[in-house]
């Protein structure tokens, strides 16, 4: 499942983004943000998720982290969205992490990523706001220094 948010009142920012002439430069910006921002909902799903002694170490809070890019399984379950968008992501890469968030005929359902989204998404939110301005800001400027060297 797939959840997507707009968020409001970025046309500033998105037009400073689309000015640094590169979108690689775009891409790894918005990633930097994303993945800041990520961070503080797998903490919390790491807090949350079930632990079972019996995994000693290969455990599902072991798990849990923030990244760009999917297990092989999990790609055949996401749609693309276009080449140019940037997407992070933050959850588990053990497939039994599905069978804990929404359970099973054999386990009721102990979710784990739900909660932790619920109580982090407002500080989520925030901080793609507010480091998404500061970071073109800042990147804008190296690339202007770079060129400025380069002259």
């Amino acid at each position: 499942m797939s959840v997507t948010y707009k968020i409001a009142g970025l046309r500033a920012v998105e037009r400073s983004l689309k000015a640094l002439n590169s979108h690689v430069t775009a891409r790894s910006v918005a990633r930097r943000v994303l993945k800041r921002a990520a961070a503080p909902v797998a903490e919390k799903a790491a807090l949350l998720a079930p632990d079972d002694p019996a995994t000693k170490g290969n455990d599902l809070k072991a798990s849990i982290g923030v990244s760009t890019r999917l297990t092989k399984r999990q790609r055949r379950a996401v749609r693309k969205t276009g080449k140019n968008a940037v997407e992070v992501y933050a959850g588990t890469s053990d497939p039994a992490g599905v069978q804990q968030e929404f359970g099973n005929v054999n386990h009721g359902a102990q979710p784990f990523l739900r909660p932790a989204w619920l109580a982090t998404k407002t500080h989520a939110l925030a901080v793609v706001t507010r480091d998404l301005a500061n970071e073109v800001t800042k990147t804008a400027r190296r690339v202007a220094a770079r060129s400025a060297k380069r002259r």
